[in-house]
């Protein structure tokens, strides 16, 4: 999008996508600022992040993000956005950056099954709902699922309104030995 991105990833560790979207943000900024012989930061602000449970509301999202330039008016149909991964999934255009999640892998048996019951998920449109509860989960950094998915990171994650979704860094004792 012209000031965002979106992304679904997956993730074989807990911090390894926090600590790639850091990376980028520090090397980018310093790349971006020394082309254009800037200072200071680019990005508003922290990135948002939302764990998605893999099923329905995968496919959801992707729905969401594809479709996001068609809500933007920047394009007429997701296949058409240069920088969507709908023409990877859609049409099989080959995409290094995309990996498909095993979820996708459930919508046929060969790929060109899976292309075309993936297109169909864009026919009818992405229902208001469906809009306002990805937004908010992302908005305040909260699980996106069903109730018992949503439960299960109770005690991993504050769920309370206006808190933090993520736990607190653990402090050291004055005494510790650790270096920050």
């Amino acid at each position: 999008m012209t000031n965002h991105v979106h992304m679904l990833a997956t993730s074989t560790h807990p911090m390894a996508l926090p600590r790639a979207l850091q990376s980028v943000g520090r090397r980018y900024v310093g790349y971006f600022n020394d082309r254009y012989a800037r200072t200071g930061t680019l990005w508003e602000g922290r990135y948002h992040a939302s764990l998605v449970q893999a099923d329905g509301h995968l496919i959801m999202c992707h729905r969401y993000i594809d479709l996001n330039p068609v809500r933007g008016g920047l394009v007429a149909q997701p296949h058409e956005f240069e920088w969507s991964s709908h023409r990877y999934h859609g049409f099989g255009r080959p995409d290094d950056l995309v990996t498909p999640h095993p979820v996708l892998a459930d919508l046929g048996r060969t790929p060109e099954k899976r292309q075309v019951a993936y297109r169909a998920l864009f026919e009818p449109p992405l229902p208001a709902e469906a809009i306002q509860r990805i937004r908010q989960a992302l908005r305040l950094q909260r699980p996106l699922g069903d109730e018992a998915f949503i439960a299960g990171f109770k005690n991993g994650v504050c769920l309370e309104p206006g808190m933090a979704s993520r736990p607190r860094a653990p402090t050291l004792a004055p005494d510790s030995d650790s270096r920050l």
